[in-house]
């Protein structure tokens, strides 16, 4: 089993991962809630622990943003606040279960086992996020760091097939059958055109590229590495 544990205590992220280990599974250890969002939306995990108090962003939010974008690994709160209406609003945020510090090492793991073998919902993604660069497929809205970006169909329809390829190279005859539906090289350079047109709006006015070329070979988009 593989478990991302979201938590700034060192003592208590210590004794849960040496657990977690011990007992034979892999656990990640993030100590704030930036870098835990992106973990989480950049690899798979079969649980998250989530600590509801964590620096840059707190846990609540930090799971209605995967949730909002799609993701839906089983997420247990591990965390001080437990009052009846805190557990509420925890389950309410997208949580699957929530556990209320001081803990028994044991429930967690039981809790965590039962979360794991539950199985998911598989449900079609209605937001794409690569870092900070958001694509919502029902309203058709693109923004990056929170800036609006207007885009023109066929360049909407580039990105989509980009974003849900994340991290993959995507040759140009590829981009060709799947944004234009061409089975056949039209002898054109509308790949590279619209290619040119995308990067100018997602990229050249962020200090981050996410749109890459990869010579002779075709175009990626992924987080900085």
């Amino acid at each position: 089993m593989r478990i991302l544990l979201i938590e700034d205590d060192i003592k208590t992220a210590s004794y849960v991962s040496r657990g977690f280990t011990e007992a034979g599974h892999t656990c990640d250890v993030i100590d704030n809630g930036q870098d835990g969002l992106f973990q989480a939306t950049r690899e798979s995990y079969d649980v998250m622990i989530v600590d509801r108090m964590l620096p840059g962003l707190d846990g609540l939010s930090l799971v209605r943003a995967l949730r909002a974008a799609g993701k839906k690994t089983p997420a247990i709160f591990l965390t001080s606040i437990g009052g009846l209406d805190d557990r509420v609003e925890g389950l309410e945020a997208g949580g699957d279960d929530y556990l209320v510090k001081p803990f028994a090492f044991s429930e967690l793991a039981a809790r965590v086992s039962a979360l794991a073998r539950r199985p998911t919902m598989q449900q079609e993604l209605t937001v794409l996020m690569v870092h900070d660069l958001v694509v919502d497929l029902l309203s058709r809205r693109v923004t990056r760091a929170g800036q609006e970006i207007d885009l023109q169909p066929k360049e909407f329809s580039l990105l989509e097939t980009l974003m849900r390829n994340e991290g993959r190279v995507l040759t140009r005859t590829m981009l060709l059958e799947r944004v234009w539906d061409y089975h056949f090289d039209p002898q054109t350079s509308v790949v590279e055109t619209h290619i040119s047109r995308l990067r100018s709006k997602i990229d050249k006015p962020f200090d981050t590229a996410l749109l890459h070329t990869v010579r002779s070979t075709g175009y990626s988009i992924h987080a900085p590495r």
